[in-house]
């Protein structure tokens, strides 16, 4: 990508499991929250709910193997959505990553201060307005989950309610690094709450080793399936073999995300893989720019047609703009 570098990762594309995503207007984004206080108590606990999108209606189909961008706001704070949706024809975007801060129950972005009028979330209302949509992700290399750290009651779920009202977001991401039971009890039971508020979609992005998915994060998934929170996707991390390695490193990478998928499916009693593709989406990570000639990128996006993947995203080293325009043009 010709812009400069976001994070150790940035390319965009068309997410449609995001094309349902409100259009709410853009105000007064920067992330500046308060300190979380006592909130009512969460609603009845819910039966647990499947590994499935929720049963109301979208506005736009989502089509299979869509691209979303993903900007590294900690290395690029004045990212503008707005410019880069209109230079490649991305049109949406993950925004990362938020962390705990103060006593653990306040959120920030990852990275240095940022100063008043946060660029990016300024240009999220331009991208709207352009027919375009992005969503905040919660956790990641720069800090903790606020479900790791806030352990007083209310002060979790009060949290992401400001944090995704703030980016009047119908969807929000949690990439989780923390395998603990509490964290994720803590984070399950806020995201119950708030998903009994309002109709907010949860995508979950684990890390992809070549068995498929590690058994602390399968547990993680099952724990909060058990407490009724709706995810509708998974999103798979998965680091890139270099090129310098042994050949046959997409085969591989496709091994291990049919052994997730078959992994998924059983955590959440469906009765075969081909039921979980939808709802997978999968992101390699390049360690450098010459990590992805056009063949494979090609091949990637044909994949991710042809297994109706939620979508396709990229993190990482930027490879060459055509490369990066083969995987935007043909989830367009």
């Amino acid at each position: 990508m010709s812009r400069k570098a976001r994070e150790s990762g940035t390319l965009p594309r068309p997410l449609a499991v995001l094309a349902a995503l409100v259009l709410a207007g853009a105000t007064g984004l920067a992330i500046r929250m308060l300190p979380a206080g006592a909130e009512p108590a969460p609603p009845s606990r819910a039966a647990p709910a499947r590994f499935a999108p929720p049963e109301r209606p979208v506005a736009v189909q989502r089509p299979p193997g869509s691209f979303v961008g993903f900007v590294d706001t900690a290395r690029d704070p004045g990212f503008d959505l707005a410019a880069e949706s209109r230079g490649t024809g991305v049109a949406r975007y993950a925004l990362g990553h938020l962390v705990a801060d103060g006593d653990g129950c306040l959120v920030r972005w990852a990275g240095p201060p940022r100063p008043e009028g946060d660029p990016v979330a300024a240009g999220l209302g331009r991208l709207r307005a352009a027919g375009g949509d992005a969503f905040p992700v919660f956790g990641g290399p720069g800090g903790d989950d606020p479900a790791v750290t806030c352990t007083r009651s209310g002060g979790l779920a009060t949290a992401y309610r400001k944090a995704v009202g703030a980016f009047g977001a119908a969807a929000a991401g949690f990439e989780i690094r923390d395998a603990g039971t509490a964290a994720a009890l803590r984070r399950a039971r806020a995201l119950r709450a708030l998903q009994g508020e309002r109709p907010l979609r949860v995508f979950f992005t684990l890390r992809l080793t070549p068995d498929g998915l590690d058994a602390a994060d399968l547990a993680v998934l099952r724990a909060t399936r058990r407490e009724g929170v709706r995810v509708d996707a998974v999103e798979l991390l998965a680091e890139m073999e270099p090129r310098t390695g042994s050949q046959g490193r997409l085969r591989r990478l496709g091994s291990a995300v049919r052994a997730a998928a078959g992994q998924l499916a059983r955590a959440n009693g469906l009765p075969g893989e081909d039921q979980v593709w939808e709802r997978l989406a999968l992101t390699p990570v390049l360690a450098r720019a010459g990590d992805l000639d056009g063949a494979e990128a090609r091949k990637l996006s044909e994949y991710a047609v042809r297994h109706g993947l939620a979508w396709l995203s990229l993190r990482g080293a930027s490879p060459k703009p055509e490369i990066s325009r083969i995987l935007w043009k043909t989830h367009s």
